[in-house]
């Protein structure tokens, strides 16, 4: 590939790259007191009572309309308590409203008032990307380091991997392309893009303490998800309601469970229910500690998670569960329901 490629498709590409600023109110800093611990001095901080607007992270993004869309990952613009800036540019900053999220695939929607913004067009099917091509991951690394690009190729594709961002907890994603182009923190958002300017992907996550070994999520998940955003305001998504964890034969045997398989329905935190209330599992039945071990006679295992199945559904759907419950095995019939706005 030679220079003047990479030149011209970084041109192409960088001026719709945007940063976000999360700011959130925060108690002002009025000072530090020392706190013996250990036989040493620790310098404390000490709050006033009024709040500052402070920044506490940032990531990136890319414009996908020429009336103001972007896309990002999900887990930047997680906190519903922060507030979103974009910056086209040091001199160009825009407030912007978060539209809808997608935890289950780490993507979010955002929107900033104006027209004519520069725009990146997606790739038309990311399915037909092939191994060896050549791409560009663009962002903002460290959040210091506007329209950083970096070159590589794909170096693997419909991979599988357990992402941790922030507020976002943990995230199963599936399906995404691997890529040897740097992908660092700051990164996740922006455009992952081929030797035509084209978006085939959203940077969304690094293997920590390993080189060249970044992934983006598919074209094909924003556009799925944008078009129903366009049509309903929203990402529609079936809702079922429990919290759980999937078994594996390991766990099983470390806390002696008869099955190797399934998702146990058990609460994440203290205070936090494991069936949600009103919730399509809840008026069907289920209990903390079941243990949901098919979905319409398809097993749940660590390769094909409950959350995998239920992608592959729409709300209003009747779907039976086998779930074992006290030794037994018994049959549930749920059906899907939209996810309320929270």
């Amino acid at each position: 590939m030679n220079k003047s490629c990479i030149t011209s498709v970084a041109k192409k590409v960088c001026p719709a790259a945007i940063t976000i600023v999360v700011s959130k109110d925060l108690p002002k800093i009025s000072g530090f007191f020392a706190m013996p611990m250990g036989g040493e001095d620790i310098m404390m901080p000490s709050f006033e009572g009024q709040k500052e607007k402070t920044k506490v992270g940032g990531g990136s993004g890319f414009l996908i309309t020429k009336d103001g869309y972007i896309v990002t990952c999900n887990h930047v613009v997680a906190d519903p308590d922060s507030e979103y800036t974009v910056l086209l540019d040091p001199e160009k900053k825009y407030t912007a409203k978060v539209i809808a999220r997608d935890p289950m695939v780490d993507l979010a929607i955002l929107k900033i008032e104006g027209y004519n913004f520069p725009f990146i067009k997606m790739h038309p099917d990311s399915r037909k990307i092939e191994l060896g091509e050549q791409v560009l991951a663009v962002g903002n690394p460290l959040g210091e380091f506007d329209d950083t690009i970096s070159l590589g190729i794909v170096s693997g594709l419909s991979r599988r991997i357990t992402a941790y961002g922030g507020n976002a907890g943990a995230t199963s994603l599936h399906g995404l392309i691997q890529t040897d182009a740097a992908i660092n923190p700051g990164n996740s958002g922006g455009p992952l893009v081929n030797m035509k300017g084209t978006a085939i992907g959203v940077n969304s996550a690094m293997v920590s303490g390993a080189q060249n070994l970044g992934f983006a999520i598919p074209i094909n998940y924003v556009k799925e998800i944008f078009e129903e955003v366009i049509k309903y305001g929203k990402i529609k998504r079936p809702f079922l309601g429990i919290r759980y964890f999937v078994l594996n034969p390991e766990i099983a045997k470390r806390n002696k469970i008869n099955v190797d398989h399934g998702a146990l329905i058990v609460r994440e935190r203290l205070g936090e229910p494991a069936v949600l209330k009103d919730s399509p599992a809840g008026k069907a039945g289920l209990k903390e500690f079941d243990i949901v071990l098919k979905c319409n006679g398809i097993d749940i295992t660590e390769k094909n998670t409950l959350n995998d199945i239920l992608q592959n559904h729409k709300i209003g759907d009747q779907l039976a569960f086998t779930v074992l419950r006290d030794e037994k095995e018994i049959i549930i019939p749920i059906q899907l329901e939209e996810k309320k706005e929270e």
